[in-house]
């Protein structure tokens, strides 16, 4: 079945870890950790109502002052009510907390306020929103008071408290290591699921970078780790099988996909040879469920090559409306392009059916095959969301048939 809202804007896990480290939940695991100073806050939430109800849930277990806030890694979201929080210390009376983040989060929000109207409209579309629905919602980006770039450590007589550089699904993303207890906070880069490097709206993530700092974060030797979403991990060893193997993962695609290139071989050829190792990518915590290792191998791909497809069509490409008007203007039987779009649907065939349905689909104008083939492509595209694995293909499924339903022929959500 397809799933109508994101499986990770809720989290898995609610409670304390281990004593005076709590996961209050926001967008994900977000984490309290009790110093003799007060308490540090690693993320906040994604609105005012939900960064409510995690104070709520921190004055049942402390009352103890908020000194500092850490984020995560500049997703949006994660941080999108740290007002509501610095509004709650001013309540009471205690000092503004300390804002921190890795140094990159400045760069990516600074281009996050640049981009804006882009964020959001791929925000609306990986999400499943009405298209527009958050064009009158400024972004919410309080900028953090201090930055570090490879570790800041905060320490009083009670506890140690490490912020580690882990450059994973942002560059900006950081783990928190509490030494003494051996609890690992692993952040972005560790989900329950497959890493999410390759997601077809977002810049690269790097595979092997990512390996690389599971590689480091399985060096602490952790005995508790707390995954950004879903329970925590319990045990050393289970702690090492779980880093480990998702690092192995990443680096056996790395290797495949530059073998095929080596090779000459185009993206398609890749992925058509590609067979993932059940040892690596049938474990509980690689499921595709947000991500794909075909996404993994597309970024890989993406990392080492340009642009071109090496189809010489799309080096010097007509227009889009131009293209398609060319195409529907050869086209002697427009009725047995749609004939054959359906009759490749209806035998499980519909990845077919959208190449052939793209002959009238992607033509311009109101001509009555053309609006039935964008209303047959939108049918196809919402039985692929429920073939999917992965709520991300199911998100742009779903979303590019919203879009086709209302007679636009692109999918930029612009008629």
């Amino acid at each position: 079945m397809v799933m109508d809202s994101n499986p990770v804007l809720a989290p898995s896990f609610l409670g304390t870890a281990a004593p005076g480290v709590h996961v209050l939940g926001g967008m994900g695991n977000a984490l309290s950790v009790e110093m003799a100073q007060g308490v540090l806050q690693l993320d906040t939430g994604n609105s005012a109502e939900k960064a409510e109800e995690m104070l709520s849930r921190l004055r049942e277990l402390t009352d103890a002052p908020i000194f500092a806030i850490v984020y995560s890694h500049g997703h949006l979201g994660y941080n999108d009510a740290v007002e509501t929080w610095l509004t709650h210390c001013a309540e009471r009376g205690d000092p503004r907390p300390r804002v921190i983040a890795h140094e990159n989060l400045v760069t990516r929000w600074e281009r996050y306020r640049e981009t804006e109207g882009l964020q959001k409209f791929f925000a609306e579309i990986q999400l499943r929103l009405p298209v527009g629905i958050l064009e009158k919602h400024p972004l919410a980006l309080e900028m953090p008071d201090e930055t570090f770039r490879t570790s800041l450590v905060l320490e009083d007589s009670k506890r140690r408290v490490e912020l580690l550089w882990a450059p994973s699904e942002t560059d900006d993303a950081l783990a928190l290591w509490l030494p003494r207890e051996k609890i690992l906070y692993g952040g972005a880069a560790v989900t329950p699921n497959i890493p999410n490097i390759g997601t077809p709206l977002r810049t690269q993530r790097y595979a092997v970078r990512w390996a690389e700092t599971l590689d480091r974060l399985a060096a602490l030797e952790p005995d508790l780790m707390v995954m950004e979403f879903g329970p925590s991990v319990e045990g050393s060893e289970k702690i090492q099988k779980v880093l480990q193997s998702m690092a192995a993962a990443l680096r056996w695609v790395r290797e495949r996909v530059v073998e095929g290139l080596n090779h000459g071989m185009g993206i398609e050829e890749i992925l058509e040879g590609l067979e993932y190792p059940e040892e690596l990518f049938g474990l509980p915590w690689m499921t595709p469920t947000y991500g794909h290792p075909d996404f993994i191998a597309r970024d890989i791909f993406r990392s080492e090559t340009g642009w071109w497809d090496r189809n010489p069509t799309n080096l010097h490409p007509a227009t889009p409306d131009a293209a398609g008007a060319a195409i529907l203007s050869a086209l002697t039987d427009r009725g047995a392009v749609l004939a054959r779009a359906n009759e490749l649907l209806a035998a499980g065939e519909p990845q077919l059916a959208l190449h052939v349905v793209d002959l009238l689909a992607l033509a311009p104008g109101e001509a009555l095959e053309v609006v039935e083939a964008r209303l047959l492509k939108a049918r196809i595209c919402r039985t692929l969301a429920e073939k999917a694995p992965s709520f991300v293909s199911q998100s742009l499924y779903i979303s590019s048939g919203r879009i086709l339903k209302r007679g636009a022929p692109h999918p930029t959500g612009i008629r």
